[in-house]
């Protein structure tokens, strides 16, 4: 079994109130630490079968140009996640299987793409917009009892299991992968960066903030007991740990390696997108009114974030 990131955008960045402020004042944590940040998806090569955990953007979605008070961003696009899918060497009718671990666009954009795919689904998440009109979807309902600290799980097959993992949205799970004696547990957005999980800090990304906190106890638990690989979506650190077949030690932090982020790019479409749920607002849609004219308790229509996670585009 080979497990494989599909890496589309890099030199992105976080922000230490966005990655570390979801239970504390985010006021508390500094807001010119940023850590790096990515965008990468992963496929599971079984040597029968080929399984995709997520599906990265849509084609065409627009790139943020972010500025200092972002806080935010998911990167510079170096490829579409098709084209990286396909410079695996793997073509869209291979995929058998897709394991969505939750619903927001920049997992789910490209879940149309593979016409022989069954596509497993927390149940809770079937009514999400972005997975209208979607075929092959399964919802699952985690018919499979618990899996070791884990409450809730769907056995996929031999070594690959879907867990249930509430709270950065309400349908979110996460994709544990036995291999060689290692745990390879990939996930969406349980932390955006490394150092979140390993100082226990949660993002301000949550549909529930107690089910997120109960979600990442539970990780930290299971990484404690287990010898566990962290493979993150929007951090190298993922990509970085699944090459490395490095296993998380809590209590031994790799060392950080800061972003260098450049703020030099100014021009703007005039579209914003959302760093959150990636949410395009473009004022041709919306009678023309531009995002800077929007009333200041405006709401992301998807997310309900406020306007201050979007970033121009």
């Amino acid at each position: 079994m080979e497990i494989k990131a599909v890496k589309f955008r890099e030199n992105g960045f976080y922000t230490q109130p966005f990655a570390f402020g979801g239970e504390e004042e985010m006021e508390k944590f500094d807001k010119n630490v940023r850590y790096r940040g990515t965008l990468q998806n992963y496929l599971i090569d079984t040597g029968d079968e080929v399984i995709l955990v997520d599906t990265g953007f849509p084609a065409g979605m627009p790139v943020e140009v972010p500025d200092e008070n972002s806080p935010g961003f998911v990167g510079e696009e170096t490829c579409s996640y098709m084209e990286a899918f396909a410079g695996l060497g793997y073509k869209p009718e291979q995929v058998t299987k897709i394991l969505l671990t939750h619903k927001h666009a920049d997992h789910s954009g490209e879940l149309k793409s593979f016409p022989n795919a069954k596509i497993y689904v927390n149940a809770d998440e079937m009514s999400a917009d972005e997975l209208q009109g979607i075929p092959n979807l399964a919802p699952v309902e985690f018919t499979d009892g618990a899996y070791y600290n884990f409450p809730e799980s769907q056995k996929i097959q031999d070594g690959i299991y879907l867990i249930k993992a509430k709270g950065h949205t309400n349908g979110n799970s996460i994709i544990i992968v036995e291999n060689d004696g290692l745990f390879y547990m990939l996930h969406g957005d349980i932390t955006y960066v490394d150092e979140a999980l390993y100082e226990d800090k949660l993002s301000v990304v949550f549909d529930d903030l107690g089910a997120a906190r109960e979600t990442q106890d539970r990780v930290r638990e299971f990484i404690r007991n287990h010898p566990t690989v962290y493979c993150g979506t929007h951090t190298p650190q993922g990509y970085e740990n699944l090459e490395a077949k490095r296993v998380m030690d809590l209590d031994n932090p790799v060392p950080t390696v800061f972003a260098e982020v450049d703020f030099s790019k100014s021009e703007g479409t005039g579209k914003y997108v959302c760093s959150i749920c990636s949410y395009v607002y473009d004022p041709a849609e919306h009678d023309g009114v531009a995002f800077e004219d929007l009333p200041d308790d405006w709401k992301c229509p998807r997310c309900k974030q406020g306007k201050e996670k979007f970033n121009r585009a």
